[in-house]
């Protein structure tokens, strides 16, 4: 892996859809580089200091929230005499987003007083009152063509459907939920599944009309859904609940065909590989290496105690470090609080967030568990390579971590001081962006051979 030198941020950064530019946000200006040779393309000077970044589809234009303001600010790559400002006055703004057309901006006010469409080819307006949350409650569907957006009004939900042409209101039906928690449309547009929020375990699979398909409880008196996630096949949907458990449904009659324990400790038998991070002493000789302090600086491995990062491959019976939440804290850390599918769907990795040192891979083909990654500190972030089934993941370390099918490795930054606090991938996979407290570099990604053999001492 080859990695860029560190650059500034003091906000959101992502790749653009198409991979081409990368946008940074530094104080009140958006920087635009292009991927391949890091060169500033763009510079946009906003009006404050910005909250959010979020490119538009086509990747011409990009918008920044300036939620404390509040305002919205945008931009075109193409034409960079053109800006667009939207302020919504006393009201405010809590969030913006793109349509899937990429020429129209929602924007939702505070206290979830309104959803506003506005156009950037002309001035039509369109509102939706009472939108059930701020950032959640709204999804597209894959083809672009509809919008479901969440509404409450006389103490009940509501899913208002939307042409993404018009911008009417096709339909709207009430959904059997006491405080509905978000939404999101099957990848094959066939349906909308729709969870409760924690204090009530519920999962309701609608029809695009209305109707309900499938309702789904696991268990009653208890905290509930923590995290739901369709698969990119559409035929599976993950549900993460607060008792520690991931369950599987199929899209065929919406009944559990997979459900996966999360115990703090693992006893065979297990098919599992589980990969322990550890340092392994380094046995070197520094003076007849050289006779200044330079190797020293610049090799952090070193310089931190003479030692390198690796995996262990550990037997099982295994113990993992478990955190017992407080009884009297709301909101506890428990629970699948993070999940992911990889692009073939055939693997989905889960974090119990009272385990937050490990990293859970399940093979959904097998139904059984696939590998463990024990990390020495908690996971603050992973993401599956958008082309195939390796997974990277970060814990505030110097280090990368990556798991595919043939084995887990790890990958030593080699900037100085930089810390890896989050990461995204860009859309072709073959760049990663790595974020740091106050920097951010890239590091591009050798492609994947179809029978890869990768071992902890690459």
């Amino acid at each position: 892996m080859e990695f860029t030198e560190a650059y500034k941020q003091t906000g959101p950064c992502c790749f653009s859809p198409n991979s081409r530019y990368i946008a940074v946000a530094v104080d009140y200006r958006l920087v635009i580089r292009d991927t391949l040779s890091f060169k500033v393309v763009q510079l946009f000077s906003c009006l404050d200091k910005i909250s959010h970044v979020e490119w538009a589809n086509d990747s011409e234009y990009i918008l920044c929230g300036l939620y404390k303001r509040p305002m919205i600010q945008a931009w075109s790559l193409t034409q960079p005499e053109w800006t667009c400002k939207i302020d919504e006055g006393p009201a405010g703004i809590a969030y913006a987003r793109w349509s899937p057309d990429s020429r129209h901006i929602l924007t939702t006010s505070d206290f979830q007083l309104r959803l506003t469409v506005r156009s950037l080819l002309n001035t039509a307006c369109v509102h939706v009152q009472g939108p059930k949350h701020g950032s959640k409650g709204v999804s597209f569907t894959k083809d672009g063509k509809f919008a479901a957006i969440c509404t409450r009004r006389d103490c009940k939900d509501y899913v208002n459907l939307l042409s993404c042409h018009t911008w009417e209101i096709m339909g709207a039906f009430a959904v059997d939920t006491l405080d509905l928690a978000d939404i999101e449309w099957s990848p094959d547009d066939s349906a909308i599944v729709i969870w409760d929020s924690p204090l009530e375990y519920k999962v309701l699979i609608y029809s695009p009309d209305g109707r309900c398909l499938s309702k789904y409880q696991a268990y009653e008196s208890g905290l509930g859904v923590k995290s739901v996630s369709w698969s990119p096949c559409g035929q599976y949907l993950a549900v993460g609940s607060y008792d520690q458990m991931l369950r599987v449904l199929n899209h065929l009659t919406w009944k559990t065909f997979a459900e996966f324990m999360h115990l703090s400790t693992v006893r065979g038998p297990c098919c599992a590989a589980v990969f322990k991070e550890v340092d392994e002493p380094l046995h070197l000789n520094m003076s007849e290496l050289c006779s200044s302090d330079e190797f020293l600086q610049g090799n952090s491995d070193v310089s931190e105690g003479h030692f390198r990062v690796m995996y262990e491959v550990t037997e099982v019976p295994i113990s993992l470090p478990f955190q017992k939440p407080p009884a009297d804290k709301p909101n506890p850390k428990q629970g699948i609080g993070l999940m992911s599918w990889s692009k073939d769907s055939r693997y989905i990795y889960t974090r119990n967030d009272s385990m937050p040192t490990a990293l859970w891979i399940w093979d959904i083909h097998h139904l059984e568990l696939a590998a463990i990654l024990v990390q020495k500190d908690p996971i603050r972030a992973a993401a599956w390579d958008p082309t195939c089934s390796r997974l990277v993941l970060c814990t505030g370390s110097s280090h990368l971590y990556m798991w595919t099918p043939s084995g887990a490795y790890c990958v030593s930054n080699p900037l100085p001081q930089f810390n890896i606090n989050d990461l995204k991938w860009n859309s072709d996979g073959s760049c990663l962006l790595l974020k740091d407290k106050d920097s951010f570099c890239c590091a591009a990604v050798p492609l994947m051979p179809e029978s890869s053999e990768y071992s902890s001492d690459d």
